[in-house]
């Protein structure tokens, strides 16, 4: 009788425990459950970012006063975010721009740009969302049935979700598969790109894309170390840049300490230069600025963050070139770069730096 009055539980799904870790707090990117789900645990977001850390699955915007200061987005008007990424920059132009203006967000990775589409479908402005790179700004201007945008606004770093991620392959922090793509849809993997290249194109790579000083002793430990086994993951790369910089993980660690203000980590400027070169971010950048003028609309205004000199140079040139024969009637001065406290909550941004430009009326 008693069995016959117990409820029957056989098609209740299993209860499943969330896999243990060692220590008090999760290290690996798939333990920190919270900080996949952040916006229900936003006490551990502001802990975090007081300790100058940036929450898995999360990014932190960079210079967003001075980005709207200088970009002066009004209500009603129409701006085009390249690089939506989480969002951050866009939903503060969505909160200027609103309710009659739209926001055209872009971004290749798909599985952010779902993300975030989302998340900025709560808002009350217009939005539309392309998975594209810069050069679909033109398109997108038929598809939506626009003479042109009033901002143009790319941030050309890395967010911090795909940073996170060992699955991507873009940090030096995480072991895992030499990935490196943006974009899924792209053949060539970094693990590829340091299969194929020459000793030379990895040597020039190094250094003009990240200023690598031992870009050619880097480029022949590569190519060695490849005729015995191919490198493909993360740490393999990193092992190499240590023994051709002739350091170890524990003379690193020292020195680092012993810094005041601490040191890059020796591996950084490799993976910057292999990711510019998997995803052909310079020639991309490029494109942005060539077609801009056009897409502006007379007085819109476009602004670019950028992380490494080689983006910069390329922004800061184009920009100057346009106000000389006319096309743009404002650009920035000097270029415009992050407070300490910024730095300080996001230290990640400490190599940002921004320029903009107003086309002419």
């Amino acid at each position: 009788m008693g069995l016959e009055n117990q409820s029957n539980d056989s098609n209740q799904p299993e209860h499943k425990r969330r896999q243990r870790y060692s220590g008090t707090h999760p290290k690996r990117f798939e333990q920190k459950y919270k900080e996949h789900d952040i916006e229900s645990h936003p006490e551990l977001r502001e802990h975090l970012i007081a300790k100058g850390k940036t929450p898995a699955t999360t990014h932190i915007p960079v210079m967003m006063e001075e980005v709207m200061e200088f970009l002066a987005p009004k209500p009603g008007e129409i701006a085009a975010d390249c690089t939506v990424g989480y969002g951050g920059h866009a939903m503060e132009f969505m909160k200027h721009i609103g309710p009659n203006g739209k926001l055209i967000a872009f971004d290749i990775d798909q599985t952010e740009l779902e993300r975030t589409k989302e998340r900025l479908s709560k808002e009350n402005v217009p939005a539309s969302f392309y998975r594209s790179n810069f050069a679909g700004i033109a398109n997108a201007l038929s598809n939506e049935n626009i003479e042109g945008y009033d901002i143009i606004f790319a941030d050309l770093g890395v967010s911090s979700m795909q940073i996170d991620n060992p699955e991507r392959g873009l940090s030096y922090k995480h072991d895992g598969p030499l990935d490196m793509r943006m974009d899924d849809r792209l053949k060539l993997t970094g693990a590829d790109l340091l299969k194929t290249l020459s000793e030379e194109e990895l040597s020039n790579a190094f250094w003009e894309l990240s200023d690598e000083k031992d870009h050619w002793k880097i480029a022949n430990m590569i190519v060695t170390k490849r005729e015995e086994k191919p490198i493909t993951t993360t740490s393999q790369l990193v092992e190499l840049i240590f023994r051709a910089k002739k350091l170890t993980a524990k003379t690193w660690k020292q020195k680092n300490l012993e810094s005041k203000s601490g040191l890059p980590h020796p591996a950084a400027l490799v993976f910057q230069a292999l990711r510019i070169l998997v995803n052909d971010e310079l020639g991309t950048l490029k494109e942005l600025l060539r077609i801009a003028p056009f897409c502006l609309r007379p007085g819109g205004r476009i602004g670019i963050i950028s992380f490494h000199s080689g983006e910069d140079r390329l922004v800061k040139k184009s920009f100057r070139d346009g106000f000389r024969n006319g096309t743009y009637q404002a650009v920035v001065k000097n270029v415009i770069v992050p407070q300490k406290n910024e730095i300080f909550t996001n230290p990640r941004s400490a190599s940002a730096k921004f320029r903009w430009a107003m086309k002419a009326i």
